[in-house]
């Protein structure tokens, strides 16, 4: 039965790529929403939905209209559900939800709920992550996320929360303590120091633990099923070799892994099989733009231990270039596909800004700052447009409209780059004392920045 609603579940699946790639978002909708319940534990699945019904509403960040009122009797259903702990009906509710409003943080939290309660560990991080960033100041959505996370060995991550926990609220005693224990108990899971008597037992527990790996049938994946995700995601493709869903699941697996080759590999099989699909078709760009990434770290590294290999800064701006024109084009392309994901401008129009194409850039910003997460970014970004255009007027008016909401616990980098342009642009225009107050700002947070110390004690002194 399971593997019915596996197939039925991957037609739905086809079906919705379809649609989505002709922007019939209702119909991709139905058929993502399908493929979501009858197997609710794929996490591809629930976030091609989330997408697609996010670009429905042209990535509004609000939904539909009067989305608060609509979702109101859903949310009920949710809480009486949850007393009861119907985590079923929890996540089917949460999805109904989600249809008018893909952005509302407490319908994410109440699916990731749900999907940790059911075992669902990588859909409950997934929708968790999303409504914590959707609802930055919700101690409670970040306290969860970050348990979770540990729960799951996710330490690095785990300890970036409780810090920002912590500064949400000094007086969190136990946000200022985990964010330190988590990276404690990091090193111990690495170290395979827990159960172990003695640091002895402990690497010889590591040894056997790679011989098993390693020795007998060679260092290839275990053949049994179960004994490794790996190895069960080959099986899934061996055993049913025409449903897509299995190579993008072991694509996906090889990705995580850093086996880029493979996961390259793996996912131009399943366009092949999927007919050009224009969704694996942008995973598989994706997966090379992760192995050149790659390249250009090796490269990096490989001038770190020879700082005087001329070939080598060669070949990094060889691949440093090959990078930025790929990322142009990729952007470019998906920006004429998705003409309202504003995601995709800003990304595009950053690129541009790296190879000084400031005119392009311009108008991909000005749109962007219509959607309240890019704002901030997009208004210094186009000060900088300005600037180096040398419209020293409207750069000005960039920043200044930045400065009115850039949150300095939220956004440091920006909050410092906003006040600093700014307090450059005032200087040169010489106000000099408003000059002074936005240095001032920049130093507060970071005493060290660029040169606004030595500009601010310059004023001073004049």
């Amino acid at each position: 039965m399971d593997a019915e609603k596996k197939k039925i579940a991957a037609d739905c699946w086809k079906k919705g790529s379809e649609a989505m790639s002709k922007e019939n978002w209702d119909y991709a909708i139905e058929m993502f929403g399908k493929a979501v319940a009858l197997v609710p534990d794929n996490l591809l699945y629930r976030q091609t939905l989330r997408g697609v019904e996010r670009r429905k509403y042209n990535e509004n960040g609000t939904g539909a209209k009067m989305a608060g009122l609509r979702t109101a009797k859903v949310k009920t259903r949710i809480k009486a559900s949850r007393l009861k702990k119907n985590w079923d009906a929890v996540d089917k509710a949460a999805e109904e939800g989600l249809k008018v409003n893909p952005w509302d943080a407490t319908l994410l939290f109440e699916l990731g709920t749900a999907a940790r309660e059911r075992g669902f560990s990588e859909v409950a991080v997934d929708a968790m992550r999303i409504a914590v960033a959707n609802n930055t100041e919700n101690k409670d959505f970040a306290r969860s996320l970050a348990e979770l996370l540990e729960s799951r060995g996710d330490y690095n991550e785990a300890s970036k929360i409780w810090q920002r926990l912590a500064k949400l609220d000094p007086m969190d005693a136990e946000a200022r303590t985990k964010s330190m224990q988590v990276l404690t108990d990091n090193v111990i899971d690495r170290g395979g120091y827990e159960g172990a008597e003695t640091t002895r037992d402990a690497m010889a527990d590591e040894e056997v633990a790679k011989r098993l790996k390693t020795g007998g049938g060679g260092g290839g994946p275990a053949d049994g099923p179960g004994q490794s995700a790996e190895a069960d995601l080959v099986h899934a493709v061996r055993r049913e070799p025409d449903v897509v869903e299995h190579r993008l699941k072991l694509a996906s697996h090889y990705r995580k892994a850093g086996k880029l080759e493979e996961a390259a590999e793996t996912t131009r099989e399943a366009l092949e099989i999927s007919g050009g699909d224009a969704g694996i078709r942008e995973n598989l760009e994706d997966i090379e733009l992760d192995q050149l990434r790659g390249n250009l770290n090796l490269a990096k590294e490989n001038i770190a231990r020879n700082p005087e290999d001329d070939e080598a800064q060669q070949n990094i701006k060889a691949i440093n270039s090959e990078l930025l024109k790929r990322e142009i084009e990729i952007f470019s392309t998906r920006v004429e596909r998705y003409p309202n994901d504003l995601k995709l401008k800003f990304e595009l129009g950053s690129r541009f800004v790296r190879i000084k194409k400031y005119p392009q850039a311009i108008p991909l910003f000005q749109v962007c700052v219509k959607d309240n997460r890019l704002e901030i970014g997009a208004l210094t970004s186009l000060g900088k447009c300005f600037i180096a255009e040398k419209k020293g007027k409207l750069a000005k008016r960039q920043f200044e409209k930045a400065a009115e909401s850039v949150s300095q616990l939220d956004q440091p980098d920006l909050y410092k780059e906003v006040h600093y342009w700014l307090a450059r642009l005032l200087e040169e225009g010489g106000d000099r004392t408003t000059a002074e107050h936005h240095y001032t700002e920049v130093l507060a947070v970071d005493y060290e920045y660029k040169d606004a110390l030595a500009r601010m004690e310059g004023l001073s002194e004049d």
